[in-house]
C-alpha cells in the first residue's frame, strides 16, 4: 500500500514544481523602482529667481487648505463646500511632490478632518489610488461628465452651520453611472507646454505607413478658441497650465480663483469667504496660488531614468519593434523660451500627446473637447518606473495588466498588443524592465 501512496505524492510534488516553474517563466511587473525619487526638483539650468519661484510654488502646493480665509485677504482658505482632498500634494505625491497618487490615500483623513461628517465611498480605499468621481449622466438622462465631489465641509469646526450632503455614490454606482480619474504626474510640464504644434504634428505624421499597417491613427484635442493643440489632462482637455491649475483648484478643493471664480455649490450656510478666494496676496509673495502652482509645474525637472543595462536596452529595442513607440514617442523638442535653458530642448516624454481610440475596455463614456468616449491622450511614460497606479481610473497597480488593457474592441492598440503577446516571456519581461527603468 505504501508504493502507490508514494507514487501519488511524487506526482503531486512534480506537478507543484512544474507549476512554480511555469509561473516563474511568465513575465511579471518588477514593481516600482526602489531608491531615491527620480523626480521632484527644479529644472537644472534655472537662474536664482526662477529657482525661488519654483520653491514658492512647491510651498503653496503642499499647503493644507481650511475653510475660512484666515486672516481675511490672505488667500489661505476656501476649501469647499465640496472637495476631494485638502491639498494639491495629497493627490500628487508619488514618488515626490508633483507626482501621482501615493500608496497611502490621504483622502481618508481629509474626509473627517476638523470634525467633518462624511461617508467614505466604496471606491476610496486606504491604500489608494486617490480618485475623483465623474457621473456619465445627469438625473434627467442628459450627458454629465463633470466631477462630483466626494466630501463636503459639513460638520467641520471651521464651517459652522453648513449642512451640505454628499452625493449618493452607492446609488450612482448601482446605476453604472460613475467613472474615475486618478492624478496625472506633473513633472517637467514646462517642456511639454513649450512644445510647438508643428513639432507635434510632424511627429504624429511620421512613420505613417507603419502606423497605418497597425491600425494606429491619432489626432489632437484642440482649443475651441484658437484651434491650438491642448496637451494637459487625461484627454488633453486643458489648453494651458493656468487652466489646468485653476480648474483643479476649484474642482478638487472648491477654491474659487480668477480662472474659476464661482462656487460649485452655492448652498445657504456653506459660503464663508468672498470670491475669488485665491488672491494675489502678500502671504504668497504677491502672486496667486494658481500662479504659484503653475510655477511649480512649469519649472520642475522631468523624471530621471535609472542607468541602463543590457536588459533595459534590449527591452527598449523590443518596445520599438512591436510598435509601442509609435504612440509613446520617445522624443519631442521645445521652441524658444523665456525660461533659462529651456529653449530648443530635446526631451523624452515617451508620448505623442495625441488622442487615440482605446476601445470599449478603457472607454469611460465621457466627451471632453474633441475627445470622444474611448479616446485618451497617450500617457507620458517618463517616471513610470516609480508609479504605483495605472490607466486613467487606477484600475490596476500591475504594469503588465495595464499593457494588456490596451487591447479591446475598437482599440488602436490591438495589433501592437498582438505583437507584444507574440514575444517570448523573456522578451516581454525585458520590456517591463525597460519601462520600470524610466
Amino acid at each position: 500500500m505504501q508504493a502507490p501512496r508514494l507514487y501519488v505524492s511524487l506526482l503531486v510534488l512534480a506537478g507543484a514544481i512544474q507549476l512554480i516553474q511555469a509561473q516563474r517563466s511568465q513575465p511579471q511587473d518588477p514593481g516600482p523602482r526602489k531608491g531615491p525619487a527620480g523626480a521632484g526638483g527644479f529644472y537644472p539650468t534655472l537662474n536664482t529667481n526662477e529657482r525661488a519661484a519654483f520653491a514658492n510654488g512647491i510651498g503653496q502646493f503642499v499647503q493644507k487648505e481650511g475653510v475660512p480665509d484666515t486672516p481675511p485677504g490672505s488667500g489661505n482658505g476656501g476649501l469647499g463646500p465640496g472637495f476631494n482632498s485638502d491639498s494639491c500634494s495629497s493627490c500628487h505625491a508619488q514618488p515626490a511632490t508633483l507626482g501621482s497618487s501615493p500608496a497611502n490615500n490621504p483622502q481618508i483623513a481629509a474626509a473627517s478632518a476638523m470634525g467633518a461628517i462624511n461617508t467614505i465611498p466604496s471606491f476610496i480605499q486606504p491604500h489608494g489610488p486617490v480618485r475623483e468621481a465623474r457621473f456619465v449622466r445627469k438625473a434627467d438622462g442628459r450627458a454629465d461628465g463633470g466631477v462630483h465631489n466626494l466630501f463636503t465641509i459639513a460638520g467641520r469646526t471651521d464651517a459652522p452651520g453648513c449642512n451640505l450632503q454628499q452625493p449618493d455614490f452607492a446609488a450612482e454606482l448601482a446605476a453604472h453611472n460613475v467613472v474615475f480619474r486618478i492624478p496625472t504626474p506633473l513633472f517637467g510640464l514646462g517642456l511639454v507646454e513649450n512644445t510647438p504644434d508643428y513639432v507635434l504634428i510632424a511627429n504624429l505624421r511620421a512613420k505613417s505607413d507603419r502606423k497605418s499597417d497597425l491600425g494606429i491613427e491619432g489626432r489632437f484635442n484642440t482649443s475651441g478658441n484658437d484651434g491650438t493643440i491642448s496637451k494637459f489632462g487625461w484627454k488633453a482637455q486643458n489648453k494651458s497650465l493656468n487652466i489646468f491649475a485653476g480648474e483643479a483648484y476649484n474642482v478638487e478643493m472648491g477654491i474659487t480663483n480668477d480662472m474659476m471664480p464661482n462656487e460649485r455649490n452655492v448652498i445657504m450656510g456653506c459660503i464663508f469667504n468672498a470670491t475669488p478666494e485665491d488672491s494675489h496676496s502678500a502671504a504668497s509673495n504677491g502672486i496667486s496660488d494658481v500662479d504659484a502652482f503653475v510655477d511649480a509645474m512649469r519649472l520642475s525637472a522631468p523624471p530621471t531614468p535609472a542607468p541602463g543595462n543590457a536588459s533595459t536596452e534590449s527591452g527598449q529595442k523590443l518596445f520599438n519593434r512591436v510598435g509601442c513607440a509609435l504612440c509613446h514617442s520617445e522624443t519631442l523638442s521645445t521652441s524658444p523660451s523665456t525660461l533659462t535653458g529651456m529653449s530648443f530642448v530635446v526631451y523624452h516624454p515617451f508620448s505623442d500627446l495625441a488622442l487615440h481610440h482605446m476601445g470599449v475596455g478603457l472607454a469611460d463614456g465621457l466627451i471632453q473637447g474633441a475627445a470622444g468616449p474611448d479616446e485618451f491622450r497617450t500617457a507620458p511614460l517618463w517616471g513610470v518606473g516609480q508609479r504605483l497606479f495605472f490607466l486613467h481610473d487606477g484600475r490596476t497597480s500591475n504594469l503588465l495588466e495595464a499593457i494588456r488593457a490596451h487591447a479591446s474592441a475598437g482599440s488602436e492598440g490591438n495589433r501592437v498588443i498582438d505583437n507584444f503577446k507574440e514575444l517570448s516571456p523573456a522578451q516581454q519581461q525585458e520590456i517591463l524592465e525597460f519601462l520600470r527603468s524610466l
